[in-house]
């Protein structure tokens, strides 16, 4: 079920302390467009129907990545995307975004996209994997 704007936009403010719903949305915005670079076929698809229709086409029209970017120069391309940012409040940004999206995916969704990204993504998605 595609989650609603109003509610992915109001996890995700809440769990990145933002104080204005824009914040969260240029968040949104830009962690979902790099996202949406290292996913692929079915699995990129199946998540974009998953969110509301705004950042699904973000995620399905994606910035161009040369190569899947290991976790942290994924936060560095975030703080380099998001005026202001740093990496450190880049990876704040990155994991309010990417909690939320993993769970309006679902568990098995959320597996599954992982297993496209470089190793150290679970734990920016907030879903730690027990090896």
């Amino acid at each position: 079920m595609t989650m609603r704007w109003e509610a992915f936009l109001t996890q995700v403010q809440e769990r990145g302390e933002y104080t204005t719903p824009q914040e969260a949305e240029r968040a949104a915005r830009t962690v979902l467009a790099l996202l949406g670079a290292h996913l692929v076929g079915e699995v990129r698809a199946e998540l974009a129907a998953r969110l509301p229709e705004t950042f699904a086409l973000i995620l399905l029209n994606p910035l161009r990545a040369t190569e899947p970017l290991p976790p942290e120069r994924f936060l560095r391309a975030t703080a380099a995307w998001i005026e202001g940012a740093t990496e450190h409040t880049a990876t704040w940004d990155v994991s309010a975004v990417l909690s939320v999206t993993a769970d309006a995916a679902g568990e098995d969704l959320t597996n599954r996209v992982l297993l496209q990204l470089p190793p150290g993504y679970d734990l920016l998605f907030g879903r730690p994997q027990h090896t």
